[in-house]
């Protein structure tokens, strides 16, 4: 080799030792050779020409950014960006758990406590036959084993009735958790929790059932898991509020979301201040489609002789004759539920809530109509409520419609970054912000790209400088992972409520979050009926 061959070698091996050594050709001069000095080398080699010298131009001085971005949001490079599993530990003993209502809600919510219907099973195990990237059958399996049994099943319908009690001998379990003998089917809620066969129940009704069975569970000394929105009524609300906190039970309302990864990273921005003063939050509810609108289907065996509609309706205000539209498509009546606002607008609140710890607005004010689905309903299906909180110095804007499929995340607008919250999370600078104005000028921070991107179960936080990196950081993930294993939230829900249960602590949504949900919902569904803007009263704990 002439010399200038091995001047060209020795200058190679050189800057592949410092890229091996994961940066050292970034420390500055006083240090040994520097960023400059390596692509100013790079110029020389004949070998590489123009397209690499570029290339790692472009590279070290990508690295050069990230490295000062991670450093002003205080975060460190390398740090895993998954949230580990909690200490394994055995489930504990043994608790039997009642499902009163098996609709949809209350089929997903015992198959994620293990006892996945036959036809389910059948049904994942086909679609991942299919399609290998389908992975349904396989996170069911991949669920911990819960240590509950499904000892008591109650629903008005007979078929939902038979569906729940096959289910609870689910043969096909978690870790090939052990079978248990068919579950008793109760006729009447109140029957379920006599039972001394039962230690929780699990509430999957409509909503206008919730108040009063949460408030006899709680009598009857169960612990309690009711789905969302807590209660149809504000009274219903203070009622629940009264039993709950003065019993010795553990209570979880179910919004599973407050299990979401992506939830819990927002929350860190938040109290790490990387977004600057807060003002304005955007959320939206958009959906474009039959199910979407609640236009569920009418099961074929529905009938007086199947359906005791007698007792579905027996809390309602208004009572009509027989209807297999009102029983299956519940959400369209006011009658039992409260429409976008108790079905859509809570998870939004909730999820904010959870990152901001916002509380109960001093105002809302809502408006909308039913303005696409023309089929007798009487809650809207355009719908946008404004709730004030001047005390945070911020106002939160929701919206929603069942006819456009248009959809983004939430939105947290501050002064000097957006932080928009999905399944992942982005955070933008503004152009104009304080914080960020001396890296924005050195044109180490590109506003018209994201500050940083995290993806639930990826393994680091990137501060993305280029297009490339935002393809990457910007696909979403549907699961929820936890120690980056995907793992449905409503498993870790009810997974979180049973380890209270066992263990003693708090649930992450326990009544003081089902009070502020409840209550900020009722607001937003009074305010839509009155035509008027409407106040919490703090003192008298009262809507005004």
């Amino acid at each position: 080799m002439n010399d200038e061959g091995k001047k060209n070698s020795a200058e190679s091996g050189k800057m592949d030792a410092d890229v091996e050594r994961g940066g050292t050709a970034q420390r500055q001069d006083n240090r040994g050779i520097g960023r400059r000095d390596v692509i100013k080398a790079l110029a020389s080699i004949p070998i590489f020409g123009v397209f690499f010298y570029s290339f790692f131009k472009k590279k070290f001085e990508d690295d050069f950014k990230r490295r000062e971005i991670l450093a002003e949001l205080g975060v460190t490079e390398g740090a895993p960006a998954v949230i580990p599993e909690a200490i394994s530990r055995p489930p504990g003993e043994l608790i039997r758990v009642g499902i009163i209502g098996f609709g949809g809600e209350g089929e997903s919510l015992i198959r994620n406590a293990g006892f996945a219907h036959p036809d389910w099973v059948e049904s994942a195990r086909e679609a991942a036959e299919e399609d290998p990237r389908n992975k349904w059958l396989q996170s069911y399996l991949d669920q911990d084993d819960l240590n509950v049994a499904i000892t008591a099943v109650c629903d008005v319908f007979d078929v939902r009735a038979e569906r729940g009690i096959a289910a609870s001998q689910a043969v096909v379990r978690p870790g090939g958790g052990r079978t248990f003998p068919a579950a008793r089917r109760y006729l009447r809620y109140t029957d379920l929790l006599e039972s001394d066969d039962v230690d929780a129940v699990i509430i999957a009704t409509p909503d206008h059932w919730h108040s009063r069975m949460t408030i006899d569970a709680v009598a009857a000394g169960k612990h309690v898991y009711c789905e969302k929105c807590m209660t149809r009524t504000e009274d219903g609300t203070h009622a629940v509020y009264e039993a709950v906190s003065n019993a010795d039970v553990i209570f979880q309302l179910g919004h599973q979301n407050r299990q979401a990864e992506s939830h819990m990273k927002a929350r860190e921005v938040i109290e790490a201040d990387i977004l600057g003063p807060v003002c304005l939050i955007e959320t939206t509810t958009n959906r474009n489609d039959p199910v979407g609108a609640w236009v569920y289907e009418i099961h074929e065996e529905g009938s007086p002789e199947t359906i005791d509609w007698e007792q579905f309706e027996e809390p309602a205000p208004h009572k009509v004759p027989f209807s297999l539209e009102r029983f299956f498509r519940w959400r369209c009546w006011f009658d039992y539920g409260t429409g976008l606002s108790g079905d859509l607008l809570s998870h939004e609140y909730d999820a904010i809530n959870q990152i901001l710890d916002l509380g109960i607005p001093k105002s809302a004010v809502a408006s909308g109509g039913i303005y696409f689905f023309k089929d007798g309903r009487d809650v809207p299906d355009v719908f946008q409520a404004v709730l004030e909180y001047p005390e945070r110095d911020l106002t939160l804007v929701y919206s929603a419609t069942l006819a456009n499929g248009r959809n983004r995340g939430k939105l947290f607008m501050g002064h000097d970054a957006t932080m928009e919250v999905g399944s992942g999370l982005t955070i933008r600078a503004e152009s104009e912000s304080t914080r960020y104005e001396k890296k924005i000028e050195d044109g180490v921070i590109d506003t018209s790209l994201p500050l940083f991107t995290y993806r639930p179960g990826f393994k680091g936080i990137d501060a993305v400088t280029s297009a490339s990196e935002e393809y990457f950081a910007s696909r979403g993930l549907l699961y929820t992972y936890r120690g980056g294993k995907r793992v449905s939230a409503y498993h870790l829900h009810i997974k979180e409520w049973l380890d209270v249960i066992r263990r003693g602590g708090e649930t992450s949504c326990n009544m003081e979050r089902g009070f502020e949900e409840a209550i900020t919902c009722h607001m937003a569904t009074r305010s839509y009926q009155l035509g008027r803007k409407v106040e919490w009263d703090p003192v008298a704990r009262r809507i005004v």
